[in-house]
């Protein structure tokens, strides 16, 4: 009798034991590369469908200058993980300046080719201060402190740790994952994959961002030779938000009013930083980030050689893509563009994962092989 209670009981435990080694190994591997524009936003927004969901291990948030300058959006980024009790997430402060790209070279090309209607950290807005000075902030100033650590160096050091389990998703500028390529030549081939917000195809809009120039995405543009260094680079698979499915997607009224319901961290932290109208009323990083967890929310894509033009001109920094028939002989790799959704699916996706409660926390990237 007692030894069958006992072969039950060591049954049990060694289900137990599967179970968690098995939860453990679904779990997948993030690391979020964002200019962490904030409060509120999508770039907020996208940081907390990763923060969410429960089988994403999310290694930490690097930042890059892009929507704002790089040590705001890190206090932005610091604060959001202090709300939703996340400080187990490092942020890593990452590139403050574009590879080549000046505001100066900048402000003389808008005077021969025109002026794009969204600079991000190059607007007249955003220059009244000091690059690196870190205006008072809505949700207030951070008490955690960024890692000692810099992005590029945090990223290379993730996927020899973890190799091919990595994913890096980029919904910024590229410049910090241009800068782990050249530390590291075996960087891409050791990531998982490379999910990347940019680019655009010929998207269906009368916006004056994209109706006059629809090969025209502020990602790319921002710092396009660190984008032609990361799409040319050898990943297993690249796929990327593109304009043309961001266009498709509104974050209200049913995302903002489902969230607002909740009265979880971070729900409560969208309805209250999330401005409202919506100015520019798009899902951008929130769809990339919830693609890729749930890929069925993607209808449409195109399967294309992409690159982006670097030659200091009118279309600088614009997406150039190429089917098998026409790609030019150049190391291309092939990207699976983004082009339809199911809007539906996305904002039921997103209301749910983002009214729930905040995961525990995770152990640390540093603290999972101690």
């Amino acid at each position: 009798m007692i030894f069958r209670n006992a072969r039950k009981w060591f049954g049990f435990l060694l289900c137990c034991v599967t179970l968690c080694g098995a939860a453990a190994s679904a779990q997948r591997y993030v690391i979020a590369d964002q200019d962490a524009s904030g409060p509120g936003g999508s770039d907020m927004m996208s940081l907390l469908v990763l923060l969410q969901s429960p089988d994403v291990h999310l290694l930490g948030i690097t930042v890059v200058t892009g929507d704002s300058w790089r040590d705001e959006e890190v206090a932005h980024a610091l604060r959001l993980v202090e709300s939703v009790g996340r400080t187990d997430v490092k942020v890593y402060p990452g590139a403050a300046f574009p590879l080549m790209r000046t505001l100066e070279w900048t402000r003389l090309a808008n005077q021969m080719y025109g002026t794009p209607s969204y600079m991000g950290a190059f607007s007249d807005r955003r220059m009244q201060k000091p690059w690196d000075a870190i205006p008072p902030m809505r949700e207030g100033a951070p008490t955690t402190k960024p890692a000692e650590e810099d992005a590029a160096h945090f990223m290379v050091r993730m996927v020899h740790k973890y190799p091919h389990k990595v994913t890096i998703y980029a919904a910024g500028p590229l410049t910090n994952v241009a800068l782990a390529i050249k530390l590291d030549p075996h960087f891409a081939e050791l990531a998982q994959e490379l999910v990347v917000m940019g680019g655009s195809l010929s998207p269906v809009t009368t916006s004056d961002e994209w109706r006059n120039n629809p090969r025209h995405e502020f990602n790319f543009w921002f710092d396009p030779e660190a984008v032609s260094i990361a799409l040319e680079a050898p990943w297993a698979k690249i796929t990327t938000t593109t304009i043309d499915v961001s266009l498709k997607t509104h974050p209200e009224p049913e995302v903002l009013d489902g969230v607002a319901k909740s009265h979880n961290p971070a729900a409560e932290y969208i309805t209250k930083y999330f401005h409202r109208p919506v100015m520019i009323n798009y899902l951008w990083d929130e769809l990339a980030a919830a693609a890729w967890i749930d890929p069925s929310i993607i209808t449409g894509e195109r399967y294309v050689y992409m690159d982006v033009d670097t030659q200091r001109g009118p279309t600088y920094g614009d997406t150039l893509i190429w089917d098998e028939k026409y790609k030019p002989a150049l190391p291309l790799n092939k990207v699976h563009a983004q082009v339809d959704v199911d809007e539906p699916h996305l904002e039921k996706f997103l209301v749910e994962l983002l009214s729930a409660p905040t995961p525990h926390p995770s152990p640390s990237s540093d603290e999972l092989t101690k």
